[in-house]
């Protein structure tokens, strides 16, 4: 089960949740053994369960980033886009940054500043001066945002929402590009979500598909955030 992946390293948690049969692309375990989550993650980061970054919002346990990264896997090639709605942490932001070099772009939008700002320090700190460079190309980019809005005017080969949404707004779904492919977990927060993909051909055509049932916090506004602690977890 996913929440027996718990480790006392980086490296055991990722063979874990390979052992688990949650990874399974050498790409994606070498970019997540190469992202080690006590940079991101305050408090014990290789518990396979969600963890408290202050402001009513959590880094999502281990294996739902490990789900996501294997549902976007066939778009996280050298120069693709990716846009982090509800990037937190900065932990997927750093973990698709390592994916689509050479030449890709990395969108993270995040609608509380205070976690914002606190995950472009924590980018920074554990990849140095690679990340500066990054961040100076545009190629790693840390928005203060309604994620809900997406990022107007780019289109992205992959989207994941790190937040519950009750219905996916269009918007997010015309700023995927064709062949496109986005990973959100829909539904109100007291209600039953679930993870669905959505998935453009070539030609523009979307399928959707949903996968199994989650409980995530909400992609809300910013005062149901700070109505819960205006407090960063450090």
């Amino acid at each position: 089960m996913a929440w027996r992946c718990s480790a006392p390293t980086n490296a055991g948690l990722i063979d874990n949740l390979t052992t688990a049969n949650i990874l399974s692309t050498p790409r994606i375990i070498a970019a997540m053994k190469a992202t080690d989550r006590a940079h991101y993650s305050p408090r014990r980061p290789y518990d396979d369960a969600p963890q408290s970054l202050g402001f009513g919002a959590t880094i999502s346990a281990p294996h739902m980033h490990g789900h996501a990264l294997e549902s976007l896997a066939p778009m996280l090639r050298p120069g693709a886009s990716v846009l982090d709605i509800g990037s937190g942490s900065g932990y997927l932001v750093a973990v698709f940054s390592k994916l689509v070099r050479p030449g890709g772009k990395v969108v993270g939008v995040e609608h509380i500043k205070e976690l914002n700002e606190a995950a472009e320090r924590r980018f920074v700190a554990a990849e140095g001066t690679l990340a500066k460079e990054l961040l100076q190309k545009g190629e790693v980019v840390f928005q203060t945002a309604d994620g809900r809005r997406g990022c107007p005017g780019e289109k992205f080969d992959a989207i994941h929402v790190g937040a519950s949404i009750p219905v996916v707004p269009e918007v997010l779904i015309d700023q995927l590009k064709s062949p496109g492919k986005m990973f959100v977990p829909v539904g109100d927060v007291n209600e039953d979500q679930y993870i669905y993909e959505y998935t453009k051909d070539a030609e523009g055509h979307l399928t959707r598909e949903r996968l199994f049932g989650v409980s995530y916090v909400p992609l809300g506004d910013v005062e149901y955030y700070y109505a819960r602690g205006r407090k960063l977890v450090e």
